[in-house]
């Protein structure tokens, strides 16, 4: 398991389910679960417009608040690419996502690049049941 941070409205796209490529400039070999982590800040309030300008040209509209500076969810990262019929790929890079899920918010300060959760994300960790997310004795 590894931790990416991505902007939003971004991570909220992806673990709500909408958006299934995430576009980088850099390609990856690690394959397998992913958490995604909302960075600390937001855009500019004219850089979310347009942001929300081209969801809703995608058929979402965005939330008014989002949450900031945490894990937010995760997903499978399943593949990377330079060429996708998916709506969101911009390029260069595209890292094709799978199975997003939204997670409650953890408090966790990024990193640049794909790194290791720390142990304490990891004992927090919800674990899943009939696709409910549930907190276990053990990560409270």
């Amino acid at each position: 398991m590894k931790v990416i941070v991505i902007r939003q409205p971004w991570a909220w796209l992806i673990v709500n389910g909408f958006k299934d490529i995430e576009n980088r400039t850099w390609a990856t070999r690690y394959r397998g679960a992913l958490l995604i982590e909302a960075s600390a800040s937001l855009p500019s309030k004219r850089d979310l417009e347009q942001m929300r300008l081209f969801a809703r040209k995608r058929g979402v509209d965005l939330p008014e608040e989002f949450e900031t500076g945490g894990i937010v969810g995760m997903a499978e990262l399943v593949d990377c690419v330079s060429r996708s019929r998916s709506r969101w790929f911009e390029g260069p890079v595209g890292w094709v996502l799978s199975k997003p899920k939204r997670l409650p918010f953890f408090p966790l300060k990024g990193q640049l690049g794909l790194f290791d959760p720390p142990r304490r994300v990891l004992n927090w960790l919800p674990r899943t049941r009939n696709g409910q997310v549930r907190r276990t004795a053990r990560s409270r």
